[in-house]
């Protein structure tokens, strides 16, 4: 089954919808969800926690920017610089699936 990795929880943002894409793991507890000058122990857990990060999986951005760039970051050099993320559609009411993969040219000689 697919998961969906949530940076952190938020009483301000219904996530219910994201389960249409699989189960929700929270990456960081409330207590860590706002990252400090020391990064270290945020990069540690949030590379335990996606550990198996697949294709399948998915991302979902709540919280604070330091703590979703080091969990795009951390998913892309896992999944050879791809991820799923979830992008919530206003009009729609729903979630929207967006594939990201930096190096869509592997291969080829040029920079990012």
């Amino acid at each position: 089954m697919s998961k969906v990795f949530v940076v952190s929880e938020s009483s301000k943002h219904n996530i219910a919808p994201a389960l249409d894409y699989g189960e929700i793991v929270v990456v960081l507890p409330p207590n860590q969800s706002q990252v400090v000058f020391s990064t270290g122990p945020t990069v540690t857990r949030i590379k335990r926690v996606l550990e198996g990060f697949t294709d399948e999986d998915y991302l979902l951005f709540i919280g604070d920017p330091t703590a979703i760039a080091i969990m795009a970051t951390v998913a892309a050099a896992k999944n050879n610089g791809r991820y799923k993320c979830l992008k919530w559609d206003k009009q729609e009411r729903r979630y929207l699936p967006i594939q990201v993969d930096i190096f869509p040219h592997r291969g080829e000689e040029h920079g990012l």
